[in-house]
């Protein structure tokens, strides 16, 4: 029994395999407590080894690669399609076999721990950026509950707040003034945790090279993101790949040799999209002003076509800026004179 191929359906306890020998037949079929799976596959030979990207997949591979074997992870969503009848763990497995071995099939790298710590850092103040905004949304509706409407902008209602509760004539009772009291001292608690996670990514930013690198692009603030997710870009092999992965691109829906391109996909990770979003509509007003190649395209986007599609392609020139940067391992060089 010679394995080539083994495909694994991760649980939270339980992890499925199938193994698949030179000619694709089953050979293995078994069912392993997750801590003991890197017991079982010590002693295989080294073989292709796919699974879905999921919770802990990445910690897997890399220590599945440590053993000798070649690990691959691949989206769910193209493992889907090979699984077949009626689904279950060990069919699942199947899936995760045959997909890794299509020569067509799009995986995922290995993110190393420094990575995910990255990721883990933008996910947690992501999360409390979260909070911060539906405390304040409560905030305005207690306060539109007694007639006091605040205009839009996070700064603004922190202001009012002190006005309102220092007029003795607002219509606030002295039950609603201390809750309002309270929520206050939780949105000052959460502003000093996503304070301490900005100053904590800007000294990574400034400690690693590529991030260096990233932030001499105009409209770049997400540099330590990006690194996360990419690394070097070596998944892709153009710009344009990238850009497409981020859901930079139009959805295309064609048939009968009639092309049809709707809105943006907004495939892939939607936080560096929102990112590269927001940082290409910050930059937009100053990069038109230019007098180069990017000023005059931009001038002449803004011309023909609205200004949130012209913020849309400047993001999308911009992760290809991003992928040139990391995959040729230089620096950002400014557009020459028009």
């Amino acid at each position: 029994m010679t394995i080539v191929t083994l495909g694994l359906d991760l649980g939270k306890n339980w992890v499925h395999m199938v193994g698949l020998d030179a000619d694709g037949r089953i050979v293995l079929r078994r069912r392993v407590r997750r801590d003991r799976l890197l017991v079982e596959t010590v002693d295989m030979p080294p073989c292709l080894i796919g699974m879905e990207a999921c919770c802990g997949a990445h910690h897997l591979g890399r220590a599945l690669a440590a053993q000798g074997h070649t690990a691959r992870l691949m989206p769910p969503q193209y493992v889907k399609p090979f699984v077949k009848s009626n689904k279950n763990d060990h069919r699942d497995a199947e899936a995760a076999a045959e997909a890794v071995q299509r020569p067509t099939m799009r995986f995922v790298p290995l993110k190393s721990e420094a990575q995910l710590d990255l990721q883990t850092i933008h996910r947690v103040r992501q999360r409390l950026v979260g909070r911060r905004t539906a405390l304040i949304n409560q905030l305005r509706a207690i306060l539109l509950e007694r007639g006091i409407t605040v205009a839009r902008r996070r700064r603004v209602l922190e202001l009012r707040l002190r006005a309102i509760l220092a007029d003795e004539s607002a219509r606030l009772s002295a039950r609603v003034r201390h809750l309002i009291e309270d929520m206050r001292a939780e949105w000052r608690d959460l502003d000093a945790r996503i304070d301490a996670f900005d100053a904590e990514l800007t000294a990574k930013a400034r400690q690693d090279d590529a991030c260096r690198r990233l932030c001499e692009i105009p409209g770049i603030g997400g540099a330590t993101a990006l690194v996360a997710a990419v690394g070097n870009g070596a998944v892709f092999d153009r710009g344009r790949d990238m850009a497409a992965w981020l859901g930079l691109v139009p959805r295309e829906y064609s048939t009968g040799s009639k092309q049809r391109l709707l809105g943006i996909s907004k495939r892939g990770n939607k936080y560096l999209r929102t990112l590269l979003i927001h940082g290409a509509r910050a930059a937009l007003p100053y990069l038109a002003a230019r007098n180069d190649r990017l000023g005059s395209w931009l001038r002449s986007l803004l011309a023909r076509a609205h200004r949130n599609v012209a913020v849309v392609a400047l993001a999308n020139k911009l992760a290809r800026i991003v992928w040139a940067v990391l995959a040729n391992d230089g620096c950002y060089a400014m557009p020459t004179t028009a």
